[in-house]
């Protein structure tokens, strides 16, 4: 990282602190009213409501999604865009603190949009809904939201101070088999069990896992196993999560998948089938220039940001799809100690707390920074797109 830290653009700090307040209160009021993938109707009000007052172009239904949105303010290029997440867990509310992640960018927006006056360029807000359970950000990607975009900029609270997020990619699949249904007592040689071939499928991909390279992994259930004990399955389903350290293990991971199906399939008897079901979310790809930029005006705020401990994953995330596409960093800025953990009440507890609070500030400033950047600085863009070309396709 850069030593010593970054000289502050004048009056960003002031520019921060007299939003500060305001911003907290869009954090509790997500908080309070949490909203599921897709369904995030009263957080996308709140949010496009401050950004149109401010003077951004809003657009509402982006990519098809009722609760997607883009706020432009500047023209063309070079541009910026600060992503905003805003579903909450079912059941546990915020209890990834997506509430800090949208009033964060929200924040970052709008201070940008303050202080941009005299620079070419656009700062672009995106609401990205449904990242627990749908990937608004990978359907965004794929209507080409980031098209015209040099950096996508966001952060996450967690239980580390990280200054990238080590995270897979990951993609659920439906696996069915088709066998033959008879009384398994009266005619039991001409029964086909479906569930027989789900559960060897299940007894197959244990022993896969035990020689999967380290970040790859398949956890499945049953959905459909049969309709009554005295009546041999002949349709049984299951859903098998894959995750992997990279897209390209991801896909090699799918075709064991598809190959151990089919095995079991021939050995039993049965008819089958593989089906991705949802959307494929990329492993993230860091932008080191900007995530290393963004570390160095955290620093000013007594946070400082350390590499992710090694082979350590924390999950997947659509924000994967978009590091694909474009520059992007996705730290972590801690909110509670390390021997805590997301999708907990506790740390939905946390995500409204004080140290929550302070985190939110330091972090708006910091990401408010490094999008100025991107925008003033030709070299500093260059330099992202440099190193993202270079890992085109890892």
């Amino acid at each position: 990282m850069s030593s010593p830290p970054l000289a502050p653009y004048p009056g960003l700090h002031e520019e921060v602190a007299r939003r500060a307040d305001g911003l907290w209160e869009v954090a509790c009021a997500l908080h309070a009213n949490p909203e599921t993938a897709f369904a995030e109707h009263r957080a996308t009000a709140l949010l496009t409501d401050h950004l149109r007052r401010a003077g951004f172009e809003v657009s509402r239904n982006v990519a098809d999604l009722p609760t997607a949105f883009t706020a432009v303010a500047g023209r063309g290029r070079p541009a910026v865009a600060l992503l905003l997440e805003y579903d909450a867990l079912p059941g546990l509310g915020h209890a990834c603190g997506h509430n800090l992640i949208a009033a964060a960018g929200l924040g970052a927006a709008l201070v940008v949009n303050a202080l941009r006056h005299g620079t070419e360029g656009s700062v672009m807000a995106v609401g990205t809904p449904a990242e627990e359970g749908g990937g608004g950000k990978a359907l965004e990607v794929q209507a080409g939201v980031f098209d015209d975009v040099d950096a996508a900029l966001m952060f996450h609270p967690g239980v580390y101070d990280w200054v990238r997020a080590p995270l897979t990619a990951q993609e659920q699949y439906r696996v069915a088999f088709w066998g033959r249904a008879a009384h398994p007592t009266g005619d039991p040689t001409r029964g086909i069990d479906a569930l027989a071939a789900l559960i060897e499928l299940f007894n197959v991909l244990s022993a896969l896992g035990r020689r999967l390279p380290q970040g790859s992994h398949v956890q499945g259930i049953i959905t459909h196993g049969g309709t009554a004990t005295n009546v041999v399955p002949d349709l049984a389903e299951g859903r098998f999560g894959l995750r992997a350290a990279t897209t390209a293990a991801l896909d090699d991971l799918a075709a064991r998948l598809h190959a151990s199906a089919e095995g079991v399939a021939h050995a039993t008897g049965t008819s089958f089938e593989v089906e991705r079901a949802g959307v494929r979310y990329e492993h993230f790809r860091d932008s080191q220039v900007l995530s290393d930029r963004f570390a160095d005006h955290l620093s000013r705020s007594g946070i400082t940001l350390t590499p992710p401990g090694p082979g350590v994953y924390l999950g997947s995330s659509d924000i994967g799809n978009v590091s694909a596409r474009v520059p992007a960093i996705h730290p972590f800025v801690a909110i509670m100690d390390s021997d805590g953990s997301d999708h907990t009440p506790e740390f939905a507890t946390a995500a409204a707390s004080e140290p929550a609070r302070r985190v939110l500030t330091a972090v708006v400033e910091a990401l408010a920074g490094t999008a100025l950047d991107v925008l003033r600085d030709a070299d500093l863009r260059t330099r992202a797109w440099n190193r993202h070309a270079a890992r085109s396709g890892t």
